[in-house]
């Protein structure tokens, strides 16, 4: 009887396992307990791969025998792959190729962008390098997208829907910046350059007395000018808003020179057309005890000694408000900026998304930036004063308007081709999806693994996290240790009792 049923049991175990991987091919589920829900597909993915018409071929490209750290990353993608097969209707379609395995594929992979990179593997107790692909190329049609490397603990996500995104727009509309003031050229806003052209087409906008803003241009940047920009210009913005125009503006009220150890004001007549709508970028450098490190050399003697010193002038701004433009931000660095006052029209709304710490404070200019300075907490009297603010309302005639106001124009300029802070870029590009209404891949951009260093933790946090980290496993440990032992001692009760058999 008992073998009976225990054969009955493995049946209709059998049978479960098998109706489970059934039902797992039609509907694909998956606890996601991350913070940020780094696993579970956005609205905004789902909304561009149910819009596919056309099927995207995914050929992977990744090594078999990679370290055990990689094969992660790789599961990772190839599970991605499958969800996105299945909500796209299976539009995504996807192949996955060992290129090390044959001289061929080795060579089909390169030709198509995806460049062996060398990992540390541990062999014998030996380190040694390998050669590893770990890359993607989608094509749809006769285009094609390349992922060079899926770099483990980033916002894959992000970077496998983008490049959907990519092969899937085909009619991108325009957005201008504004060119001819000392602005930065395009190519000095590569990186931003590159996110914004995944929706857009970015174009060089220059106005004159007799070429005004192009119709086709809804959303125009004015970022960092340096010279003084003659009426004419502000009658085109002017109309340009009248017509339903959205303008982003980052502005350089003050200007620092770490190099010279001096700061003055900046003076452009933008600043005079802000405050004609109410807008007062002030004319003050932002001190904030949340700022940048830099390392410094200081002669001491015949020696040179290299420090690392704050600069209070470069705050790291970590305060955001509840709005798309701030979704998803963490930290972004703004080099000498200034705050920003609203006294404008009640018609108009203000809303700051962006703020200093608790422990901040303004200085006005000319200024000495005495880098031996000393600061204290009476350095920083003033909290949470704004830096970046958007205006929504009638802001030229009738028109309801849209503005986005950052009181620093360096944020997201590659000055010397030097890499700008990542969040610094999704700044820039969420402002203007917000101002063209395209808010689809504002939380998407900033989905990835969070940034949270924990020198920048709170006391109280950092030693929650440590006693945490050590009192879990033993505790785990007791929890089962006591549950085993409670299992066990019942066992030998139920066994000494007259009717066991």
């Amino acid at each position: 009887m008992k073998t009976k049923n225990l054969t009955i049991t493995i049946v209709l175990f059998v049978l479960i396992i098998l109706l489970v991987n059934l039902l797992s091919e039609q509907y694909f589920f998956r606890l996601d307990l991350t913070e940020n829900k780094r696993y579970t597909l956005s609205k905004a993915t789902k909304e561009i791969l149910k819009e596919l018409t056309e099927p995207i071929t995914v050929k992977a490209y990744f090594s078999e025998d990679i370290p055990p750290q990689l094969i992660k990353t790789r599961d990772d993608f190839r599970e991605m792959l499958v969800e996105y097969g299945k909500i796209s209707g299976q539009m995504v379609v996807y192949d996955f190729i060992s290129p090390n395995e044959d001289e061929e594929l080795e060579r089909e992979a390169m030709q198509n962008g995806i460049q062996p990179v060398m990992i540390n593997v541990r062999e014998k107790d030996q380190m040694k390098q390998q050669r590893a692909y770990m890359g993607a190329v989608l094509s749809l049609g006769d285009r094609k997208e390349i992922i060079p490397i899926v770099e483990p603990g980033l916002a894959m996500e992000y970077t496998l829907s983008t490049a959907i995104k990519k092969l899937a727009v085909v009619d991108k509309p325009p957005v201008g910046v504004l060119q001819g003031h000392g602005e930065p050229p395009l190519n000095q806003l590569a990186q931003a350059r590159q996110e914004l052209e995944i929706l857009y087409t970015v174009e060089g906008v220059t106005i004159t007395d007799s070429t005004g803003i192009p119709s086709r241009i809804r959303s125009l940047a004015i970022i960092r000018p340096t010279d003084s920009i003659p009426p004419s210009v502000f009658r085109q913005l002017e109309e340009f808003l009248a017509r339903g125009g959205r303008l982003l503006v980052a502005i350089n009220r003050v200007d620092g020179d770490l190099q010279q150890g001096f700061g003055s004001s900046l003076t452009t007549g933008l600043e005079s057309w802000l405050r004609g709508k109410g807008i007062h970028v002030n004319e003050n450098f932002l001190v904030d005890q949340n700022c940048v490190q830099a390392t410094m050399q200081q002669q001491i003697g015949n020696a040179i000694q290299i420090s690392s010193i704050a600069i209070p002038y470069i705050p790291r701004i970590n305060q955001f408000s509840e709005h798309p433009v701030a979704q998803g931000l963490e930290e972004v660095i703004l080099p000498f900026a200034s705050t920003i006052d609203f006294m404008g029209d009640s018609l108009v709304n203000f809303t700051p998304i962006m703020f200093s710490s608790e422990l901040s404070g303004t200085q006005p200019p000319p200024l000495y930036l005495n880098f031996q300075r000393r600061w204290t907490r009476g350095d920083f009297p003033l909290q949470e004063q704004v830096v970046g603010a958007v205006v929504e309302g009638p802001l030229a005639g009738d028109a309801p308007g849209k503005m986005v106001v950052i009181a620093d124009g360096d944020f997201a300029v590659n000055e010397n081709g030097q890499q700008v802070n990542p969040d610094n870029i999704s700044l820039l590009v969420n402002s203007i999806d917000w101002l063209s209404d395209d808010t689809g891949l504002i939380e998407l951009r900033t989905k990835g693994v969070s940034s949270r260093p924990i020198k920048q933790m709170e006391d109280s946090t950092r030693a929650l996290l440590k006693w945490l980290n050590f009192l879990l496993p033993i505790l785990l440990v007791l929890i089962y240790g006591g549950i085993r032992y409670q299992y066990r001692k019942n066992q030998r009760v139920k066994r000494m009792e007259a009717n066991y058999a």
